[in-house]
């Protein structure tokens, strides 16, 4: 029979076992899923990173947490589809190829539409190979055979089956609003796409003076430059004040425009003046005044941000510039009068930063709230979408209860085309999956769809959908769980749902698993600005990919943030070198052994129990909690056992067998290390794959790849709760003797003088059993094992359940030379003492030195007092 060769380098290095392994895995097709009607299928969709530009730790984080998932459901016998993809961002990847064409002197309206789309696809195709190449490093099992983009043929034909039908059901509709506007960038956002920053601004209170000359109103103002296309001054229709004055006009200053006073309900009589100026083409809640009361709406300002030809004086003016200039004239003109000082909320593009200017602009929009109500119905189902934590549902429902229609066209070149057309002469509109049968005559509307209208798609069209006899549609939707960051739940997750109960009439996956942000190690959010951004590829070419990924998903429980330390990396490529270095010495004790021969029905050890029941409810605590996604709880399981249980305790033991005479003995304990590593790599390999499946190659094993290796599960056979109950005995023995040792400076190859009480027959039957580990681990020169026993006068001793150690001094220590050497351990600390009081008395040093340092003062004083106490009891209890 073949023996085994072991292949395993005696060091561990990361970038060594990593290299060359996912092409392995690519070629072998282990991550493809099969369509094996004799399982049950399991989907997953990446979420599709965009493609601007690298990938960060957070995606890293967001990966890993799916590739532990999919893993572990292949290894459980189901057929894993893992689909990968990216997504087009339009805004994003637009935004980035206009800024590499401005470092060339040119601009995309020198290259026209056509040109400049051609130009953003090469760079997608660029940056696309880029994040390939992540993926690989990171070693996520990705199906590419099924990969997707969001502006691939698949997705664009699912994209205007999407718009056609909404727009047939009049749930899409276009129409002149207030929009958010960018800018920089020049084109629309939604709401969602907005960041409210507190930014220090003013109130600007102004005197708008009455037509017939009988007085005036005061109004107040932040955005005074938008004055200019005010239409209407508006009270309440209640306001003592003011309800003589509705029906009057006043003067509006600077461009001397008659406006109307109107009453409104809306106007807050409480707040401020109780008069607000209304400006309907750069106002959301102006502009439904407007509509209320038929103003007219006066645009005056350009797509760029700066004011056109119907501010007057003011045309071609940046919009910030034009509010200095305008406060100036106002107050040379004596309306502006006050001033005020005032913090206030502001938008800005969460795509280019630029403040964000509320614009009258013609869109689409999606009606949302019959979309929405669908989506809320269906949580109060058994079939409803499951988020984990379950806090995050109410965060989603909050949400989609007061949701306002979604602005969904966008003022770009990159992205889907709207298929709506234009007619050249009546005006007319067309609406359809294809163009007119007249092109000629009609003009494409030039606008594109948001980018997270064909995102929100994502789980049904990247599976074939609309075509619902696509293989893939039919056998992988819905998914299984979709992981994505808390930060998303509104832009995409939202969006999935209610598209998919309209378009298939399912939850578009089970569960949502919702994770937090990276921060750094202060909890600060990870930015270019800090400079605290950590690339996760630098991570892996220092530790490896298995540490990296081992901290990020064990490192915090679902939807809590993650502090990155280095220092914990660090830790965690230990415990893979530690995995290292334990697996390589049980294989190289295996004697070449093979699959065929490991065989574990002969005598076995308590050891040998205790380390296969432990791993019994290792497989039980880790199958249980991964369901849960408790990943946090599993590497906490799995670091326990291999580092404490497997490592610490059963190699050391298994060290008696191996290298004893009983030939039967060692078979059993070869065995039983070779199953228990087998067992404890499948259990591991989802989150650490490459150190897992380099050892399992070393393993005596009968299948191709732990990738597709059966997940363990419990065997009863093998759990032995007495053989668990001895082991802990011992194990407690053993500590305590070390402990003793430790306290009084005895080295453990020294041997001692050892007596063991125990209360029963029962517990010295189990010890008596047991002997030769308390003979190996606790190296005694006499041991005394008894029920009835007389402890000597002077003694350590120690008390654990069912059993007393005791260790006569006498043979542990040389009385005289231990009362020396702790007799100076004394003045040594008297000194501290001393040295620490001075300080702590030293007027100077109190007055100037911080808190911190005072109280790190107070504390060593306590501590070093603390020790002396010890060392002055000890002393005495020697001396008898």
């Amino acid at each position: 029979m073949e023996t085994k060769e072991i292949t395993m380098p005696t060091k561990y290095d990361p970038q060594t076992i990593e290299k060359g392994r996912y092409d392995w895995w690519l070629q072998g097709k282990f991550f493809e899923a099969k369509d094996d009607e004799s399982k049950q299928p399991y989907t997953v969709v990446i979420p599709p990173p965009n493609v601007t530009g690298k990938l960060h730790l957070g995606h890293a984080w967001d990966t890993t947490l799916q590739d532990i998932v999919t893993r572990m459901k292949r290894m459980q016998g189901y057929d894993v589809l893992w689909l990968p993809g990216m997504d087009h961002a339009g805004i994003a990847t637009q935004a980035k190829v206009e800024e590499k064409l401005r470092s060339e002197g040119k601009s995309r309206y020198d290259l026209g539409r056509e040109k400049f789309v051609e130009e953003t696809w090469k760079w997608k195709e660029e940056y696309a190979s880029h994040i390939r190449a992540q993926w690989a490093k990171l070693g996520l099992g990705l199906d590419y055979s099924r990969e997707r983009f969001t502006l691939d043929q698949g997705l664009s034909d699912a994209v205007r089956e999407v718009f056609v039908t909404l727009y047939k059901k009049d749930l899409i509709y276009r129409g002149e609003y207030i929009i958010n506007w960018d800018p920089s960038t020049k084109t629309a956002l939604s709401d969602i796409e907005v960041i409210y920053k507190d930014v220090q601004g003013a109130f600007y209170h102004m005197r708008y003076p009455l037509a017939d000359g009988s007085g005036h109103i005061e109004i107040a103002t932040t955005r005074p430059e938008t004055m200019l296309g005010d239409t209407a001054v508006a009270v309440h229709p209640e306001d003592d004040r003011y309800k003589h004055l509705i029906g009057k006009t006043v003067i509006l200053p600077i461009t001397g425009r008659e406006i109307p006073i109107v009453g409104d309900d809306y106007v807050d009589m409480e707040f401020g003046s109780g008069a607000v100026k209304i400006t309907p083409a750069h106002d959301p809640n102006d502009f439904e005044i407007g509509n209320r009361h038929n103003l007219e709406r006066i645009l005056v300002m350009k797509e760029d941000g700066s004011m056109n030809e119907k501010a007057g004086k003011y045309n071609g003016l940046d919009r910030f510039e034009c509010r200095k200039q305008i406060v100036k004239d106002l107050q040379e003109q004596g309306v502006l009068f006050k001033i005020e000082e005032h913090p206030h909320s502001v938008g800005h593009s969460e795509r280019s930063g630029a403040v964000v200017e509320p614009y009258l602009s013609t869109q689409w929009f999606v009606k949302m709230q019959p979309l929405a109500n669908e989506a809320i119905a269906l949580q109060n189902k058994e079939e409803k979408v499951n988020f984990v934590p379950d806090r995050f549902e109410k965060t989603y429902l909050r949400w989609m209860e007061n949701i306002r229609d979604w602005c969904i066209s966008r003022q770009l070149w990159w992205g889907h085309r709207i298929p709506a057309w234009y007619h050249k002469e009546t005006g007319e509109i067309y609406v359809g999956l294809e163009a007119p049968a007249d092109p000629e005559n009609w003009n494409q509307d030039n606008d594109v769809l948001d980018t997270w209208f064909s995102s929100a798609l994502w789980p049904f069209s990247t599976m074939g959908w609309p075509n619902e006899e696509a293989a893939d549609y039919k056998r992988y939707f819905p998914t299984g769980v979709l992981v994505t960051g808390y930060d998303i739940i509104f832009f995409w997750v939202s969006r999935m749902i209610f598209q998919s109960i309209e378009f298939t009439g399912e939850r578009p996956f089970k569960d949502v698993l919702i994770h937090g942000l990276v921060r750094d190690e202060q909890g600060r959010k990870m930015s270019k600005s800090l400079g605290n951004g950590v690339d996760p590829m630098d991570v892996i070419d220092k530790y490896g990919a298995d540490a990296l990924r081992y901290f990020l998903s064990t490192g915090s429980s679902p939807g809590q943030d993650l502090r990155y330390s280095t220092e914990k990396v660090e830790s965690t490529w230990n415990f893979a070198n530690k995995i290292w270095n334990a697996s390589r010495f049980a294989l190289m004790n295996m004697d070449g052994m093979t699959y065929e021969e490991i065989d574990f029905s002969g005598e076995k050890s308590v050891a040998d129990k205790w380390i296969l029941t432990r791993l019994n409810e290792t497989i039980e605590h880790v199958t249980r909690l991964s369901e849960r996604y408790e990943f946090g709880e599993v590497g906490r399981t799995l670091y326990n056992f291999i580092w404490d249980d497997f490592c610490d305790w059963y190699i050391e033991m298994a060290k008696l067998p191996l290298y004893g005479e009983d030939e039967a003995a060692k078979k059993t304990t070869r065995s039983i290390l070779a199953h228990v590593l087998d067992q404890t790599m499948r259990l591991l390999h989802p989150f650490m794959p490459f150190i897992t499946e380099e050892i399992w190659q070393n393993l005596p094993h009968n299948g191709e790849s732990i990738t597709t290796a059966k997940w363990p599960e419990v065997d009863p056979e093998l759990s032995d709760e007495q053989a668990a109950q001895e082991m802990k005995l011992l194990v407690e023995m053993i500590r305590s003797v070390r402990n003793i040792r430790a306290e009084v400076n005895t080295p453990m190859s020294k041997k001692i003088k050892m007596l063991v009480k125990a209360k029963d027959e029962t517990v010295l039957k189990a010890i008596e059993n047991n002997r030769s580990y308390i003979e190996r681990f606790c190296n005694p020169e006499e041991l005394q094992m008894g029920v009835e026993l007389e402890a000597p006068e002077k003694a350590m001793t120690a008390v654990i359940t069912g059993l007393e150690i005791i260790l006569p001094l006498e043979g542990l220590i040389n009385i005289d030379e231990e009362i020396a050497r702790l007799e100076k351990e004394s003045e040594r600390l008297n000194k501290e003492v001393a040295r620490v009081q001075k300080k702590l008395s030293n007027e100077g040093f109190m007055k100037k030195a911080p808190e911190s340092v005072v109280a790190e003062e107070r504390a060593k004083e306590n501590d070093y007092r603390e020790k002396r106490a010890i060392v002055e009891a000890r002393i005495k209890e020697l001396r008898g």
